[in-house]
């Protein structure tokens, strides 16, 4: 049996992510962070939307444990962390493995049912003696 807190901080934790993970400037921000470390202005400048908001979205990000902050002198410096991202995607893997199985299973059945209607139109079509009357 798992130890109470160690599963509620687990979910905790993947909740927030794939909370923050929810948001397209949160997403574009960790896209922006996968070419490497960025300072937080730089990051900024990258998107239409203000520098406050901007840094509430860094701010949700590092609460979800998503990216790392460090000083440089006076900057902050953003990277992205994989880690929440691998429990996100160990939860998406069972849709993965659902999909994958069940759209292989739905492929084979309409292969089949493509290759009896096809067996059955060319039966149909195929030239029968006629049989005439004799004079």
């Amino acid at each position: 049996m798992r130890h109470r807190s160690v599963t509620y901080s687990l979910a905790q934790t993947t909740e927030a992510a794939f909370q923050a993970l929810a948001d397209p400037t949160r997403r574009a921000v960790l896209d922006l962070l996968r070419r490497g470390s960025q300072p937080a202005g730089q990051i900024a400048s990258a998107f239409p939307v203000s520098r406050p908001a901007i840094s509430k979205h860094l701010r949700l990000l590092r609460r979800a444990h998503l990216v790392r902050e460090h000083r440089e002198g006076r900057h902050r410096v953003y990277q992205l962390n994989p880690e929440p991202l691998r429990a996100v995607d160990s939860w998406i893997e069972q849709y993965r493995v659902f999909w994958s199985v069940n759209l292989s299973n739905l492929k084979t059945f309409v292969e089949a049912e493509h290759a009896r209607e096809t067996e059955a139109a060319s039966r149909k079509t195929e030239i029968k003696p006629k049989k005439g009357k004799l004079s």
